[in-house]
C-alpha cells in the first residue's frame, strides 16, 4: 500500500482538526481510499502552549526546513493566513516539488495567478476545498459535478459572521452594533471582525469562485464590495413589508463576455432557499444550463468541518501520486483558460433596487422624486410612505418619514445619477439607503 507522507504549516483551529482527523481517522482514510496517509510533522511558531489536539513531541517541526526539506513529505498543509508569508511558503515549497493543500482565500483570491501558474509549470497540484465555505464541497462541485455545465450565476452566503448577524438584527428586532458585540462573545465574530463585516472576507471566496466558474483569473481590485457595517434594522423590517429578507450576498455572473463580481446587503424573496438560511450557516446557489439551479448548504467555518474539507484534498491528491497520473493531465488550476476575466464596471449593473428615502411629511415630494426617476428611465415597482417619525425629527424639529420606493430592474448608473439629483435639489433631508434587489425579475 502506498504511503503519503503531509506536513503541516499552522497549527490553529483548522490545523488542529485536521490533525485530528488525520491522526484518529487513519483506518477509515486507508479503507476508503486505498492509501496510507501519514501525518508526519507540523510547524508553528510557538509549541509552548496548550492545544485543542496535542501532538507528540516527533511531531513537532522546530523550523520549517524540517518540512520543506524533507523529501519524504510529499503533501504541505498550509493553514497560516495572510498573503505575504503563505504565498512565500507556498512558492518556495512548489519549487521544492511539494503538492499543496490550503485554505487561504486571501491567497488565492488575490495571488491566484501567480501561484497557479508557477503550480501548473512545475506539475503541482493545488487543493483548496477548504478555501470556500468550509465543509461545503462547493469547488469540487463546480471542478468535477457540473463540468457538463456552463455556469451562468454563481450566488450565495459566504460569511457566517455577517449572517449571524443579520438573522438576530432580522428576528429579534435588534440593532447592528448590539448583535454584533453579542456575537463577539460568543465567538461568532473576531474581536477585529473588519473583514467579516464590510464584506471582504466573502469577497475573497465569490472571487475563487467566479475565477473557477468562468475559467480565468480576476483582478481582486475590481471587485464591487460593500458591507454591512450601516445597515439600519428600519430598512429590514421594511423590507419584510415587501416581502424580502436581508442577507450579505456574494454574486457571479457571466454575461456578453464579462463577469459580474459583486458582494452587499442584499434582499432576496422570503421564497427563495437563500433566505431560509439562518445563524452562522453558509449556502451557495449554482445555475447551469443544462442542470438548472443546484443548492449547496452547510457549515461554513469551524475546526472539523474546514478540516473536513483540507483532508479531503490531501486525499485527492495523494491519490493521484499513488496512482502516477502523469503532469501532462494534473489538474492544478480552476479550469483555466489563461485568460485575464473581464469584470462588469460596477456602473453597468443591472438589478432591482430598495431605495428609503428620508423626507418631510409634506404633500408633492413623491411626484417630485417619480419625475426624477422617469428622467432616468427608472420604473417604480412599489411604494411604501409610513407616518412614523424617525431619528432626525428629534435634531430638527421637523416631522420627517421613511419613504420607500422598490424599483424594477434599472441601470446603477441611473439609479446613482437619480439619487444625486434627487439630494443636490434637497428634496430628502438624510442620505438615501440604496439596497439592491435579487429576484427573477433581476
Amino acid at each position: 500500500m502506498k504511503k503519503i507522507n503531509v506536513g503541516i504549516v499552522g497549527y490553529g483551529v483548522v490545523g488542529n482538526g485536521v490533525a485530528k482527523i488525520l491522526e484518529e481517522k487513519k483506518d477509515l482514510l486507508r479503507k476508503k481510499s486505498g492509501i496510507e496517509i501519514n501525518l508526519k510533522k507540523v510547524f508553528t511558531r510557538n509549541w509552548n502552549k496548550e492545544f485543542p489536539y496535542p501532538l507528540p513531541e516527533e511531531k513537532k517541526a522546530k523550523n520549517l526546513d524540517e518540512i520543506l526539506e524533507d523529501k519524504d513529505i510529499d503533501i504541505i498543509v498550509e493553514l497560516t493566513g495572510g498573503i505575504d508569508f503563505p504565498l512565500k511558503l507556498i512558492t518556495e515549497a512548489i519549487n521544492k516539488g511539494k503538492h499543496i493543500v490550503t485554505a487561504n482565500k486571501a491567497l488565492l483570491a488575490e495571488k491566484g495567478k501567480e501561484v497557479f501558474s508557477l503550480a501548473e509549470e512545475k506539475g503541482i497540484r493545488i487543493g483548496y476545498e477548504a478555501a470556500v465555505a468550509g465543509g461545503i464541497p462547493i469547488i469540487r462541485a463546480l471542478r468535477e459535478g457540473l463540468v457538463a455545465n456552463d455556469i451562468k450565476k454563481v450566488y450565495g452566503i459566504l460569511n457566517g459572521t455577517t449572517n449571524y448577524i443579520l438573522t438576530k438584527m432580522y428576528k429579534e428586532g435588534l440593532d447592528f452594533d448590539t448583535v454584533l458585540k453579542e456575537a463577539q462573545e460568543l465567538g461568532y465574530a473576531e474581536a477585529d471582525p473588519t473583514l467579516d463585516i464590510n464584506g471582504t472576507d466573502a469577497a475573497h471566496k465569490i472571487a475563487i469562485l467566479a475565477s473557477l466558474s468562468y475559467g480565468g483569473f480576476i483582478d481582486f481590485s475590481e471587485v464591487y464590495i460593500e458591507g454591512i457595517e450601516h445597515i439600519d434594522s428600519l430598512d429590514i423590517d421594511l423590507g419584510r413589508e415587501l416581502g424580502y429578507t436581508l442577507k450579505l450576498l456574494a454574486i457571479a455572473k457571466g454575461h456578453n463576455g464579462e463577469v459580474e463580481v459583486r458582494v452587499h446587503p442584499t434582499f432576496l424573496p422570503d421564497d427563495n432557499p437563500l433566505s431560509k438560511v439562518d445563524g452562522v450557516f453558509n449556502a451557495v446557489m449554482v445555475e447551469g444550463d443544462a442542470v438548472g439551479e443546484s443548492m449547496f448548504y452547510g457549515k461554513g467555518a469551524g475546526s472539523l468541518p474546514t478540516a473536513s474539507a483540507v483532508v479531503s484534498d490531501i486525499v485527492d491528491i495523494a491519490k493521484s501520486i499513488a496512482l502516477g497520473v502523469g503532469r501532462e493531465i494534473e489538474i492544478t488550476s480552476m479550469n483555466w483558460e489563461h485568460k485575464d476575466l473581464i469584470l462588469t464596471k460596477v456602473k453597468d449593473f443591472y438589478t432591482r433596487y430598495y431605495i428609503r428615502f428620508t423626507v418631510p411629511d409634506v404633500t408633492g415630494i413623491l411626484a417630485k422624486i417619480s419625475a426624477v426617476f422617469a428622467k432616468y428611465n427608472i420604473s417604480i415597482a412599489a411604494v411604501i410612505q409610513k407616518e412614523k417619525v424617525v431619528s432626525l425629527a428629534k435634531k430638527k424639529k421637523e416631522k420627517v418619514v421613511p419613504l420607500v420606493i422598490l424599483t424594477h430592474t434599472a441601470s446603477e448608473n441611473n439609479v446613482q445619477q437619480a439619487i444625486k439629483e434627487i439630494e443636490d435639489q434637497k428634496i430628502t433631508v438624510e442620505k438615501t439607503v440604496i439596497i439592491r434587489v435579487e429576484d427573477e425579475e433581476s
